[in-house]
This record gives structure tokens, C-alpha cells and sequence, in this order.
């Protein structure tokens, strides 16, 4: 998504444009999964899958779009939801729409975990809403020897309000996991991964105005920008984070057979 691949900078207009059109398109994607209110497509090379593009719709019941919006915004509540995530936190703030932060998470039984560092940017558009990532370095926040530090060359939600108390929910991602992963790994990501991550935020929607009634109700900063209390992170600070400078582990040899019994939950 970086601009030239070099330099660091923060989205625009014409990036969430383009970000809203590749979720909306049908042209160029292959239906992987379709069931039970949830869709998934996969796009490009079949036999790639570092750098295979993912895309999840789901249609929200009863939870609006400004819900679902807050939902993904709030990383106290995420702790809540999210079974894979290991660790999530804000590093800094760049401006009132954009930020750095830090998310790691459990990788399927035999694979190691992951982690990003990632520049985040979010645009409200009346109704809708979008969240839209790629993959930075930060000095402070090198690889881990305990994680792979995997590479978000795009990753995104949009949130289309579908009157006042429903919505559908877009969620597009193309992740350099750095690691030679075998050709079961990306099967099972569209036919169990995604679908059941999306059943989670959807859930989570619908929890989530209790527990914030419970949880510092008035404290969206992601809406409140004077709420914020991060550090100021300079642009000039980070720098892109290319796939070819991390380690690369070959796992293609872990077969589907050791996978966790938990992760074919759907």
C-alpha cells in the first residue's frame, strides 16, 4: 500500500476510494466459502499465498455500524473477544486520524505466532466507516525472537450502515506471513479462519454497548481526539517494513494432521 515502497505516509482520500472499491468489487475474486450469512473470496496466485488477498462480508443484525466501528476501535474491549490475539497496544498517535500500533496472535497449532507493527488509519463517512492498515518499523519495537514478524501489505475494514441498526461488515486483508506456508494453510484460513473471525466481531457487536456501559462509557478517543493521550510518533521515525528484510521460515512441511482440534471451530 506505501507509496514507491519506501517512504511511510499516511492515507488518503483516494486510498480508502480505492480501499472501498476493491471491497465492493466482485471482478477479479474467487468465492471460497458462502454459508450461513458469511463470504469469503480469495484473489491471486493459488499456489502464493504470501501474497494471496482475503476478503470477508458479513451482514450485522441489531448491530449498528457506529457499534461495530467502536467494536474494532477498542483494543480493552478486544481482550474480550479476540481468542487469537496474544497481545494488542497503541504505540503512538501521527495525527487525529491515524496512529502506530502493535498486534500479535496465535498461529493454528504447529505454526508460530505472528506479529505486526502497523500504521492504522480510519475515515467516517456519515453512515459508513473504514479502518486501513499496512506494516511500518518502529526503532523501538524490532522483531521478537518469540513471534514471526509477519508483513500487512493491506488490511481493512469497511463498515456500510444498512439503516439505522444493522450493518455489513467488509474485511480485507493481504498478509506476508513470512514463512513458506503449505497449500493447506491458506484453505483453511478462507474455509474456518475467516468465517469464524467474522462470527466473533459480530457477536462482539452485539455485547459490546453492555460491557461499554460498564467500561468508561464516554472514552472514545478514536471519535474524541482530545481523549487521546498517546505519545506523538513522527512520520520521519518509521520506515516500511519490506518482507525480504525479516526472516524466513519454511514450515511447508507441518501437515494438516497436527493442527489444533479448536481451530475447526466454524
Amino acid at each position: 500500500m506505501s507509496r514507491g515502497g519506501e517512504m511511510v505516509y499516511i492515507p488518503d482520500d483516494s486510498d480508502f476510494s480505492s480501499f472501498r472499491d476493491q471491497c465492493e468489487s466482485l471482478e477479479g475474486w474467487h468465492c471460497r466459502y458462502n454459508k450461513a450469512g458469511v463470504t469469503v473470496w480469495s484473489q491471486g496466485q493459488e499456489e502464493s499465498c504470501a501474497v494471496q488477498k482475503i476478503k470477508t462480508r458479513i451482514s450485522c443484525k441489531d448491530v449498528p455500524a457506529e457499534t461495530l466501528y467502536d467494536v474494532l476501535h477498542d483494543t480493552r474491549y478486544r481482550k474480550k473477544w479476540d481468542s487469537n490475539m496474544i497481545e494488542t497496544y497503541d504505540i503512538g498517535r501521527l495525527t487525529i486520524n491515524a496512529d502506530v500500533g502493535y498486534y500479535s496472535w496465535k498461529c493454528p497449532s504447529p505454526l508460530k505466532n505472528r506479529d505486526f507493527v502497523t500504521l492504522r488509519s480510519w475515515l467516517p463517512l456519515g453512515n459508513d466507516y473504514m479502518i486501513i492498515n499496512y506494516s511500518v518499523k518502529h526503532p523501538k519495537y524490532p522483531p521478537r525472537k518469540d513471534f514471526v514478524r509477519a508483513v500487512s501489505l493491506q488490511t481493512g475494514y469497511l463498515i456500510k450502515a444498512n439503516g439505522d441498526s444493522a450493518c455489513v461488515l467488509y474485511y480485507l486483508t493481504q498478509v506476508d506471513p513470512r514463512g513458506s506456508l503449505p497449500k493447506w494453510v491458506v484453505n483453511h484460513v478462507s474455509q474456518f479462519v475467516a468465517p469464524k473471525a467474522m462470527k466473533k466481531i459480530y457477536k462482539a457487536g452485539l455485547k459490546y454497548p453492555e460491557w461499554k456501559r460498564k467500561h468508561d462509557p464516554g472514552y472514545k478517543p478514536w471519535v474524541y481526539p482530545e481523549q487521546n493521550t498517546l505519545p506523538s510518533v513522527r512520520l520521519d521515525e518509521l520506515s516500511v517494513q519490506h518482507a525480504d528484510s525479516l526472516e524466513n521460515i519454511d514450515e511447508t512441511g507441518l501437515t494438516e494432521d497436527h493442527l489444533s482440534t479448536s481451530d475447526h471451530e466454524a
